[in-house]
């Protein structure tokens, strides 16, 4: 019986030895101990003292969200990924694969510190796990991925706009490595930066991605590899075409109008002039609305005050054509003699206001009635409305037929001249305007 029990304890034991040699068998080993992370102090960067440690980048662009002329900056989400050697990280490995983890290795381990220049916002995202991703490889090859969102200025040029182009870039950089500890550089040089083919924007045209390097230099700690994404934006014309440009076209066109209407109907004239100047002030408005209150003109501004000043213009030409007529019309009143002084200025002031071409001649007939009944008692006043309501009769009558002649005949110089200057001069602004920013 004790030779029994003492051969079964050596065969267990020896089967225990054979099942810890036998590495297929073996229970897992944590992360920790099979990097051996432990054993090493990960404060301080791969290969201190020694040379700088190269990290490689490479991005891939997922989108560009949105881009905000008012606040100048822009929205990018992108696959941000890292690339380095720490062999304090190696592990043996038969077949040579790699290990993948998620980011609670993270925090024991030393990554690169990269940070967006200029970033106003930024976040990983984390749905439904943080999208962090760490593959090591057994010979201390690290990749660190992430997908980040990430809110950047773009200092932009609004002196084209809305005919302009953007060029705008996100910066990456070490925050507290400098050259001499950490060489920052695109892994696979201009094919280091990818983008995904349906990335599209409402006002803008994506014209080119491009990536590049430099150096940026800090007085108290010195000169950093920094790296570049670098993109143009062409903006659509066609949306501010529709919302600007012809409105203020239209507008224009329409204070031409007042130039073919009689100059003697104010109450037409006066208004179309002082619409159209509204609505010219309310299109500037709208556009400065949207746009950042930058010291600058911009080639908008230029193109909607131009054709404001032509809607105003308009405006000042019907004053003056009025005035003139006004002492026209006194000159030759006064010159015939047939009227005092006071009844003069009422027959201009009924021609400048009552809308309707006046007969020289009817007018005059009409004021010398009135000057003769002044003379006569209450009686032959009250016989004078049936003779006036006669003649206004008789001038209606004689302008039936006729009256494009005699708005032609009764045009002012000013009028003419306008109805030919004023549409010259505002297409040769647009074909200069057009040609110069487009």
């Amino acid at each position: 019986m004790d030779c029994f029990l003492f051969f079964f304890f050596n065969h267990s034991k020896r089967e225990i030895k054979m099942r810890k040699l036998d590495s297929t068998k073996v229970r897992p080993l944590k992360s920790e101990q099979l990097l051996r992370i432990e054993d090493h102090d990960f404060a301080m960067r791969p290969g201190f003292g020694g040379s700088p440690i190269p990290v490689g980048i490479d991005v891939q662009v997922e989108s560009i969200d949105s881009i905000s002329e008012v606040d100048m900056d822009f929205t990018m989400t992108l696959y941000l990924r890292h690339y380095w050697k720490d062999e304090r990280l190696s592990f043996p490995s038969t077949k040579n694969r790699s290990m993948t983890f998620d980011g609670r290795l993270i925090k024991k381990i030393w990554v690169p510190d990269v940070f967006f220049v200029h970033s106003k916002r930024s976040f990983i995202h984390d749905t439904t796990m943080e999208n962090v991703m760490l593959r090591v490889y057994p010979d201390g090859n690290v990749l660190f991925s992430l997908r980040i969102t990430v809110s950047a200025m773009c200092f932009m040029d609004f002196s084209r706009f809305p005919l302009d182009t953007q060029n705008c870039s996100l910066e990456l950089e070490s925050y507290a490595y400098n050259e001499d500890d950490l060489m920052l550089y695109w892994k696979r040089g201009n094919e280091s930066l990818s983008t995904d083919e349906h990335i599209s924007l409402s006002q803008f045209f994506i014209e080119e991605f491009s990536a590049s390097s430099g150096l940026a230099y800090y007085s108290s700690t010195g000169w950093y590899n920094r790296l570049f994404i670098n993109f143009a934006l062409r903006r659509h014309i066609f949306f501010f075409v529709l919302q600007s440009y012809f409105p203020a076209m239209l507008m224009v066109m329409l204070s031409w109008v007042s130039f073919w209407i009689d100059r003697r109907a104010v109450p037409a004239r006066v208004s179309l002039g002082i619409t159209t100047v509204l609505t010219m002030s309310t299109i500037i408005t709208g556009v400065s609305a949207s746009m950042p209150q930058v010291s600058y003109i911009k080639a908008v501004d230029v193109y909607l005050w131009i054709s404001f000043l032509f809607v105003f213009l308009s405006v000042i030409e019907y004053a003056a054509v009025n005035y003139l007529t006004t002492v026209e019309e006194r000159k030759q009143l006064k010159k015939r003699g047939k009227v005092s002084g006071m009844y003069n200025i009422d027959a201009v002031q009924a021609m400048a206001f009552d809308g309707c071409y006046h007969d020289s001649e009817a007018d005059v007939a009409m004021n010398t009635f009135a000057v003769h009944s002044e003379e006569h008692s209450a009686r032959g006043r009250a016989a004078s409305i049936p003779n006036l309501d006669a003649t206004r009769v008789r001038r209606k009558r004689s302008l039936k037929g006729n009256v494009g002649r005699i708005i032609l005949q009764n045009n002012h110089v000013i009028d003419t001249y306008s109805r030919v200057i004023f549409p010259a001069v505002y297409i040769v602004f647009n074909f200069f305007y057009w040609g110069l920013y487009v």
